[in-house]
């Protein structure tokens, strides 16, 4: 199981869009936090496509930690288990699974 960043991937919630049909992936899902917000560990039976698109947020894997800005890509292997924390400024992330 594993994580996957890549950094400065899309410029907008478009070109994610774009990326996401592309890869055969499932209608995309828009959600944000606020500064602050966690999210406990928990993991998916599906892989796991996600920009984050305004703001930061970290995932917390047993690897240690990824940091996502606005642009950044991450994929996350079924089962990979994971928990979050948003950044200061709040996030904004698009995600679909494949």
């Amino acid at each position: 199981m594993a994580a996957t960043k890549t950094a400065a991937s899309v410029r907008d919630r478009d070109e994610a869009a774009r990326a996401f049909v592309a890869e055969g992936c499932s209608a995309p899902r828009t959600w944000g936090n606020g500064p602050g917000d966690t999210y406990g560990r928990h993991a998916h039976v599906y892989h796991k496509v996600l920009f984050c698109l305004e703001g930061s947020i970290t995932f917390h894997l047993t690897d240690g930690d990824v940091d996502l800005a606005a642009g950044d890509r991450l994929d996350l292997d079924p089962g990979t288990e994971h928990a979050a924390s948003v950044g200061p400024d709040g996030c904004s992330c698009i995600e679909a699974s494949r």
